[in-house]
Formats: C-alpha cells, structure tokens, sequence
C-alpha cells in the first residue's frame, strides 16, 4: 500500500519517532545502561580474549574467563586502593577540633585579601560566626544522615549493576562472534550489503575501542602529571584532585571544567589566593592544550566528532540517563556516526556529526567503497555467464 505523504508528514513522523526513541531509551535505562556498558566493554575486550585463544592456544571459554578475571582484579585494585587513599586523606567532620581548624584556615586566606572587615564577616570566635554554626548544625543534624543511606543505597546499586553488568559482558564475549554473524544475516544475503554491514560493525568497533583506549591512556597521564604539580603547589589533596580530573574526563567540556573546582578551592583555603589563581591559569593552559593538541592527534578519525555534537549529545544522554549518560555519550555517538556513515541514505547524518576533515575522509572512503563494489559486483556477474 503506497501512502503519499506531504514532507511536513513526514518531519511530523520523524519527531514523534525521535520522542519515542527517548521515551523508550529512558523508559528501559535500568536494563539498556548495563548492556551499553557491557557492549562497550566487550569491544575492548574482544582483541585481548582472541590473542590468548589463537597465539597461546587456550580455549575461547577459558580466554573469556580469564579476561575477566584480570578485569575485576584490576579494578579492585584501582579503585579500591583509591577509594581507601581518598577516605583516609578527607577530614573527620564530626571532629569539632577539625571543623575549627578548617575555619581558621580559610579565615586566614581572607585575611590576607580584605585584612580590614574579615573581622566582620569572620570573626575570630568561630562560635560567634552565622556560618560556622550553621555549617554545624548541618553536620550534627539529619542532613548527614540522609546523604550516607543515599550513598549507601547508590553503592548498593552500583554493585548490583556491576555483577549484572559483568555476565552480559562474559556472555558477549563468549557468543561475540555467532551475534555478528546474526546481525549480518537480518539486513540480508547481498554480498554487498553484508560487506557494508561487516564494514560499519568494523568501524564502529574501531571507533569505540580506539575512543576508550586512548582517552583512558590521556586521562590517566593528565591525572599524574596534576597530582604531581598540586604536590609542588602544597594542595591538601593533590592525589584525589588528580584522580577525579582523571574520571571526570570522560565527560567532555563539563567534565572538565568541575574537576577543575577542587583544586582551585583547596589552593585557596590551605596555599594562599594567588596560589588558586595561578591553579586557574595553570589548569586551563593544560586542558586547551590536551583538548586541542593532544587528543586530535592520538585519537585521529575515530573522534572526528564536532562540537556542537558533542555537546548536545551531552546534554542528551544525560536527560535520558543521567550521570551515566554523561560517560556514555562519546562512545555512543562515535559508534552512531560509524553506522551512519556505512548505511545508505544515512550518510548525510554521519556528516552533520563529523568535522569538516571527518566529512572529507568519509566521503573519500566511500567513493573507494562504491567502486570496490561495482568491482565485485561486475566479477560476479562475470562469474556467473561463464559458469
């Protein structure tokens, strides 16, 4: 049945096909977040587990098991060594001895800027301050209280995610192959659409890995480079500060500018006002030349994404799944433009995500694309009146 449809229908259509995607992607986040983690994960995994089942002969069930062995342990190590280096290195609130040194510190860096009325905003009795006995109030109250059964609640949910998470990765990892081949077989028999299939699984394999690979590799040089200046500046907490910048890298632009905010503040309270000033312009000389030097050149094409899609995507994921979302958004949206830029009639979509040297280098690649098939296709044919 043939239904002509005005092209306002059609926009009409496609929005309300958008809306009950993100619908649907929220609605279905508690089992979609764990598989795009897992899915994620096991495109990083799949070249190690088919290394150690072809080069050392182990069998592709105990190569998968043993993957993720070193996996959790590497994790537990990490970041449980880094959770315990955090928890020990932050002050007791409880402590009313901490609590008043705290302020005598940060009434001290004042001092040094409005020497004259930090008696009046400040006084030198922190029982005699509105916001030191408010600030205790808060602590002693049921405030406090409520934040730990939440963090406790989130840490419960985390580890449950956590092992679910896992068993979707063992099973995708074990099955990893058998599930290409059944997605290759839904869009058809054609050699040439399989061949464009295999081709966008590829790229977008290659897009995701090489995304997670070498953003890790940058985040974990930039954390320990920061750790290092904020020790020579005398912060408080260099280590912790340089492990959040580490994690919060991953989130593009905001990520960026709030692990920025810790550092700033601990120079102030426990260095001095020009210490934090010279961590304001040390930070962003160090992040403008990692975000425009360092990560073009060791991500290449598999981050040609432009800014404006960065940062709605951004916005996207988080509104549809949060934090999560946040970390989630770069590799997704380099795994969208991979898939858009094989499938035909999608490719102006891949070039509306791309930078202008992305649009150049696909197009260039799919003119070699499309005459590989013509190619193939004529040698078919060939093939056929001969037999």
């Amino acid at each position: 049945m043939n239904i002509n449809l005005s092209h306002a229908s059609r926009i009409g259509l496609n929005i309300v096909g958008l809306l009950g995607t993100a619908v649907a992607l929220y609605l279905g986040r508690s089992i979609l977040i764990p598989l795009m983690i897992a899915s994620l994960l096991a495109v990083l995994l799949f070249p190690a587990v088919e290394s150690l089942n072809r080069r050392l002969r182990v069998p592709w069930t105990l190569s998968c098991f043993v993957i993720l062995t070193i996996l959790v342990a590497a994790n537990l190590a990490v970041f449980g060594g880094a959770v315990s280096v955090v928890l020990r290195g932050l002050p007791n609130p409880n402590r009313r001895e901490t609590r008043v040194e705290l302020y005598d510190e940060i009434r001290a860096q004042f001092a040094k800027v409005t020497p004259d009325r930090i008696d009046e905003y400040m006084p030198m009795d922190p029982d005699e301050s509105t916001v030191f006995s408010y600030v205790e109030k808060t602590i002693q109250g049921e405030v406090v209280t409520g934040k730990l059964i939440e963090l406790g609640q989130y840490g419960a949910s985390w580890l449950w995610q956590s092992i679910l998470i896992l068993f979707i990765l063992m099973f995708l990892l074990l099955e990893g192959d058998m599930l290409a081949r059944r997605i290759r077989e839904i869009f058809g028999d054609s050699v040439v659409t399989q061949t464009g299939v295999t081709g966008a699984l590829v790229e977008m394999g290659d897009a995701v890995s090489a995304y997670l690979i070498w953003r890790t590799v940058v985040n974990i040089g930039l954390g320990l480079f920061l750790g290092l200046v904020y020790s020579v500046v005398g912060l408080k907490q260099p280590w912790t500060w340089a492990m959040f910048t580490a994690l919060l890298c991953y989130v593009p632009y905001i990520g960026t500018i709030l692990a920025g905010v810790p550092p700033v503040l601990d120079a102030l309270i426990t260095v001095s006002p020009w210490a934090a000033i010279g961590i304001v312009v040390f930070y962003m000389l160090v992040v403008t030349i990692e975000g425009y030097i360092i990560v073009p050149v060791v991500m290449g094409r598999s981050m040609d994404l432009n800014a404006t899609t960065v940062m709605v995507s951004c916005l996207f994921w988080d509104l549809i799944w949060g934090i999560p979302g946040l970390f989630l958004a770069m590799p997704l949206m380099a795994a969208v433009r991979a898939v858009c830029l094989h499938v035909e009639g999608w490719e102006s979509w891949g070039h509306l995500m791309s930078t202008e040297r992305g649009v150049v280098e696909a197009r260039e690649l799919h003119r070699i694309k499309t005459i590989g098939a013509k190619i193939a296709s004529n040698d078919r044919k060939t093939i056929v009146s001969e037999g």
